[in-house]
């Protein structure tokens, strides 16, 4: 009997070619399909093609879909998202945070949509089109993550929020391919896939303006925080418009004049004060993560030496981990680094493999 799997479907070319190898390799395939993110009632006029939460996205799923000859669902999680993403988003910019969303709305609202699906569907695995790999440690009989093949659109730095239970039922089809790769693919199957620019921003900020989205949807917050100042060298030296529009290394907008670039260095959320300084004094050795999530490992060698990114676009620095009691990891790099940010994610390679991740506290 053919083993049943249900692929998250967002109607573009690594999804639609992920149902398709399913389909060749010989699993009965059936499509998700998360329904709009809908915010406020101006969100539909926001929307745009590079929103992977889009409309029109759902609209080129359910058409895909029938290409393929497969059975195409839509669940609707908009309550959830807003209260499990959208919130603890606007939460960890109030209290003086960069937040990364997509980290936490995998685990919690991508896959969990798709195992309740799967459930309700009585399909054995989930697939998605990710770039990476899951692969399984036999001594310690726990599943993990590691960056797939091609490494400009490796997407494992993603992932590391995901438990066992839902690696364990997870299938990536694109893992061993590079996106030249997947292309090719689509053309020969003659998909029906409109030529559309990658995702780069956040699906509920379409216009990848997070002041915007601040303001319109939280502007009694906003009021209450207010104006507060910017510091450089123990001195005040100007005025922000309110700390959750600032994050740490940036440049522009900061409304200061200084004879070389000034970047942000800290924000004291609860004095509402900016820090700034030169270049060379963003730098650090070392972060503390909380909210972690182990995946190869349970553990951390002291001594040994692993791969850290701080942020995805990172490529990693050495680094040795250690254990700060039971709930914190302390990274202590082997080379400085810039622009550490608290909200974002840390995650820690062995090689290729993913071991834990956390959150930059």
């Amino acid at each position: 009997m053919k083993k049943k799997c249900l692929v998250g479907m967002s109607g573009g070319v690594d999804s639609s070619v992920a149902a398709a190898l399913l389909l060749d390799m010989g699993y009965d395939v059936e499509g998700l399909t998360i329904t709009p993110f809908r915010i406020d009632s101006s969100c539909e006029q926001k929307e745009t093609e590079k929103s992977c939460c889009s409309a029109k996205s759902m609209q080129d799923a359910n058409r895909l879909c029938k290409q393929l000859g497969i059975k195409h669902h839509l669940i609707d999680f908009t309550e959830s998202f807003k209260e499990q993403i959208v919130s603890k988003f606007a939460q960890d910019y109030f209290s003086g945070k960069t937040p990364n969303p997509c980290v936490l709305c995998n685990r919690l609202i991508k896959w969990e949509a798709l195992l309740e699906a799967a459930e309700k569907y009585r399909c054995d695995l989930i697939a998605t089109g990710h770039y990476a790999k899951i692969n399984f440690n036999s001594q310690n009989q726990r599943y993990f993550i590691s960056k797939g093949n091609d490494p400009a659109k490796d997407q494992s730095y993603f992932l590391w929020k995901l438990s066992q239970e839902q690696l364990s039922k997870t299938i990536f089809p694109l893992a061993n391919y590079q996106k030249s790769e997947i292309k090719e693919i689509a053309n020969k199957l003659k998909l029906d896939i409109e030529k559309k620019p990658e995702s780069q921003e956040i699906c509920f900020i379409p216009d990848n303006n997070y002041h915007n989205f601040l303001e319109s949807s939280y502007p009694d917050v906003l009021n209450s925080i207010g104006k507060g100042d910017i510091i450089f060298n123990n001195q005040v030296i100007g005025q922000h418009k309110g700390f959750p529009f600032y994050t740490i290394g940036q440049r522009k907008g900061l409304g200061i004049s200084h004879p070389k670039p000034l970047y942000v260095k800290s924000i004291i959320a609860e004095k509402n004060i900016i820090v700034v300084d030169e270049i060379d004094g963003l730098s650090s050795f070392s972060l503390i993560a909380s909210e972690l999530n182990f995946q190869k490992h349970i553990e951390v060698e002291q001594n040994k030496i692993y791969n850290v990114k701080i942020r995805y676009k990172d490529k990693g620095s050495p680094a040795r981990c250690s254990k700060e009691g039971q709930e914190l990891l302390k990274i202590e790099f082997l080379e400085s680094k810039k622009a550490i940010t608290p909200g974002q994610s840390v995650v820690v390679y062995e090689g290729d493999d993913l071991i834990l991740g956390g959150i930059i506290c």
